[in-house]
């Protein structure tokens, strides 16, 4: 979208909690009341085939639209509150704080990747997060909503072209629910981990938090082949018992995620650290003897000037063990890999953004520790 940010493509992803119908169930870190949704991708696709990820995709300029601004408050960034300046050293994410060049008027990129994210989740698993008017208004509650024919059928239209979503929010005068998504975290893909044609993402993370599933969610056979509700602890417990897998930036997330049993105490961190902003982070790939490390920003192996276009061609590479590596260091913010389901978060530096690091599971899967 930005000819500066040429090297990846704009993406946004969202992680939708709901709150768990029932009983909560049993987990090694007790009960949580709470579940996110996972998306099988398809084995057809280019990136990630097979992979259980949070629903999400890229941007398109149908999400720039200054036609949206027909729909939402004509405040400044339409109704979000203001993300605080970043803290001395820092800078706001430069997919947040690029300048859109284009005829015309635009939406700012907290509004217009929220409609992304918005926009996949209804693609993708149908689920359509509504308030009614211009909003900030209550949420559209499932009943008020056209019969799944009918919705069905706009989600084809919108999978075909992403303008079909300002339509389908214009003919149910609605706008969508912007403001239920609180920003939470910026992924960059690693060099080397591109998809095919050298694709690689900048991917905004939002949070969402609902009293309960939405009662209509289905995958769309095309990019989504099945639909998963879990908890944190259990969606790494699938995880590691090679039941499901997904890239390290879920599984990074999923263990940040374990730090709240409660929906409500996740919805109030949420709502509130969202103002910070957020740090962009790209992994630094180390390949040792036995494994990998991602490396993320922190950790005292990260490079100070990392590759982050791929043109200088780095490749960081040792014969040491991860063991000893790990016995080496001090400083901590990376992710260990010795295979594909064999993953473990390791953090012991402070949080920025008034964020909150991950808890993480043994090897043994008998316990959870604190990597602070």
């Amino acid at each position: 979208m930005n000819p500066r940010l040429r090297h990846w493509r704009e993406a946004a992803t969202l992680l939708l909690a709901a709150g768990t119908p029932g009983r909560p169930p049993r987990t090694p870190l007790g009960p949580f009341d709470y579940e996110l949704l996972l998306l099988r991708r398809s084995s057809r696709s280019g990136f990630m085939p097979g992979a259980h990820v949070f629903p999400g995709g890229l941007a398109e300029p149908a999400d720039f639209s200054a036609e949206w601004l027909g729909l939402l408050p004509a405040s400044p960034r339409c109704g979000l509150g203001a993300v605080k300046p970043p803290p001395p050293g820092g800078s706001r994410a430069p997919l947040f704080a690029a300048d859109r060049e284009s005829p015309g008027s635009r939406l700012p990129g907290e509004v217009a990747f929220r409609i992304c994210a918005l926009r996949e989740t209804f693609e993708e698993a149908g689920i359509l997060l509504l308030v009614q008017g211009r909003g900030p208004a209550p949420a559209v509650p499932a009943e008020r909503l056209p019969p799944a024919a009918e919705l069905g059928e706009w989600r084809r239209r919108v999978r075909e072209d992403a303008s079909c979503f300002l339509r389908l929010c214009r003919h149910l005068g609605c706008a969508p629910n912007i403001w239920a998504l609180h920003e939470w975290s910026n992924w960059l893909t690693p060099v080397g981990r591109a998809g095919p044609g050298g694709r690689r993402y900048d991917t905004a993370f939002y949070l969402c938090c609902l009293d309960q599933r939405p009662p209509h969610v289905s995958q769309d056979d095309q990019e989504v082949t099945d639909v998963l509700w879990s908890s944190p602890p259990e969606a790494i417990e699938r995880f590691k018992s090679q039941e499901i897998w997904f890239p390290p930036p879920q599984f990074y997330e999923f263990c940040r995620l374990c730090n709240f049993s409660s929906l409500r105490e996740l919805q109030k961190f949420s709502s509130a650290r969202a103002l910070e902003g957020c740090e962009r982070w790209m992994p630094v790939m180390l390949s040792a003897a036995d494994g990998f490390i991602q490396l993320l920003p922190g950790d005292e192996l990260y490079p100070e000037d990392p590759d982050y276009t791929g043109e200088k061609k780095m490749i960081m590479s040792t014969d040491k063990k991860v063991e000893d590596l790990m016995k080496e260091g001090g400083i901590f913010h990376r992710i260990v890999i010795k295979n594909i389901n064999n993953l473990a978060v390791y953090v012991n530096i402070q949080a920025k953004y008034k964020h909150i690091n991950p808890l993480m599971m043994n090897f043994d899967h008998s316990d959870y520790n604190s990597r602070l």
